[in-house]
């Protein structure tokens, strides 16, 4: 018989990194086949304003979360539980709660991190507490080798799978002509690429300012912005940056793409720039898809990134909000065509050898089938006073 496995994690909507790996698992024919697959959405935010926030709606919504959690253990009796938690705040507090019903329950868990944060959190003594609980008999997956320290003061690196991120190999279709302009390569100016919503901590205003660095040393490019507007910025507060660096013509903020809209801008560069110090950043997707499209790619040493960019051979990485090193790395690149086609090269067949959706579903079966056989049979009259508690409230 096929191993049973519930998987309780984040599916679209909202559409963020955490959401659509939980798309590709659930849509996998590999994880489906080879398992007897179970699916609940662990998401309570109905978009990614709603992330975060704390409300009776979502507070209502948790409780029947939990019921149903219950419910789908007592009747589906999973040799393993698969949970994609949050690592710090109130986000964490809920997510604590499931995963220690789950123990209640009898149940073998394993958590697939899309964030991180425990260390920013680990010397309040309530948060090292409820880790202490929380990381308790349980197998963790991290998506970078690189983000073990977040979570090494609770779980032994023998209970550490890491497995990074996938992504749909883009169609042949894609990897069309250049769509900004027909010059030859000698005449063609540089198109950079930042691919991501305009939030200050995703480094727009860092880009910014060594964008003007590189036009006061007389360099010639295009930078091309490609995301959504948010709370940070709007499309016009993006402009007036712009107007107070003397970058018209320079920057063109062309809002959303999604699709082959996307995938034209994606084609359409030369250099891929993502400068970002999100707090939460762990495997951004979109350096994947910049490697996909044989781009090389500068970012910087936030999360995981160390582990997707080689240093010197697939792009760089430069040290959290300084423009002026950001501004060299990238001049640097934009002096040299053959540097920029090698360094694509290399991203291409890095993105082939471990970053492609075939290869993380292989990766991740191979975790899951290893977790499964470890795990304990469900035996419902395990659950203690605690979770006859949880039981009755719900």
């Amino acid at each position: 018989m096929k191993p049973k496995i519930l998987f309780i994690m984040h599916m679209p909507p909202p559409v963020h990194g955490a959401a659509m790996v939980g798309q590709y698992i659930h849509d996998s024919k590999l994880i489906n086949g080879e398992f007897d697959c179970h699916y609940i959405n662990l998401t309570t935010a109905k978009n990614l304003q709603d992330i975060g926030k704390v409300g009776m709606r979502k507070l209502f919504d948790f409780f029947k979360l939990l019921k149903k959690i219950r419910h789908e253990v007592k009747a589906v009796k999973p040799q393993l539980v698969y949970v994609t938690p949050n690592a710090c705040g109130g986000a964490f507090y809920k997510d604590f709660v499931v995963v220690q019903m789950l123990k209640r329950l009898g149940c073998q868990v394993v958590v697939h991190y899309h964030n991180k944060g425990v260390t920013t959190h680990q010397d309040k003594w309530f948060d090292d507490a409820l880790y202490k609980r929380f990381f308790k008999d349980i197998k963790v997956i991290l998506l970078s080798e690189c983000l073990y320290d977040d979570v090494k003061k609770y779980v032994k690196r023998d209970d550490v799978f890491v497995c990074g991120n996938g992504i749909p190999s883009a169609s042949i279709e894609s990897f069309v002509s250049a769509p900004f302009d027909a010059a030859s390569p000698e005449d063609k100016i540089p198109h950079l690429l930042f691919l991501s919503n305009l939030l200050i901590s995703k480094g727009v205003v860092v880009l910014l300012d060594s964008l003007k660095v590189l036009k006061e040393k007389g360099c010639r490019f295009v930078c091309d912005f490609v995301g959504g507007e948010t709370v940070d910025m709007d499309a016009a507060m993006f402009q007036a940056e712009v107007v107070k660096r003397g970058l018209e013509g320079m920057v063109v903020y062309h809002g959303r793409k999604y699709g082959k809209d996307k995938e034209a801008f994606l084609n359409g560069a030369d250099i891929f720039v993502f400068p970002t110090f999100y707090h939460n950043e762990c495997f951004p997707l979109v350096l994947l898809e910049a490697m996909q499209h044989r781009l090389p790619c500068v970012s910087t040493t936030e999360g995981g990134i160390p582990g997707i960019i080689d240093e010197g051979k697939t792009g760089f990485l430069v040290p959290k909000y300084n423009a002026a090193i950001l501004a060299n790395k990238i001049e640097f690149l934009l002096s040299d065509s053959a540097l920029r086609q090698r360094m694509g090269e290399a991203g291409r067949e890095k993105f082939e050898k471990e970053f492609t959706l075939e290869v993380f579903e292989k990766r991740m079966a191979k975790i899951l089938k290893y977790t499964s056989d470890q795990g304990k049979t469900y035996d419902f009259n395990t659950a203690d006073k605690l979770n006859t508690l949880l039981i009755n409230a719900l």
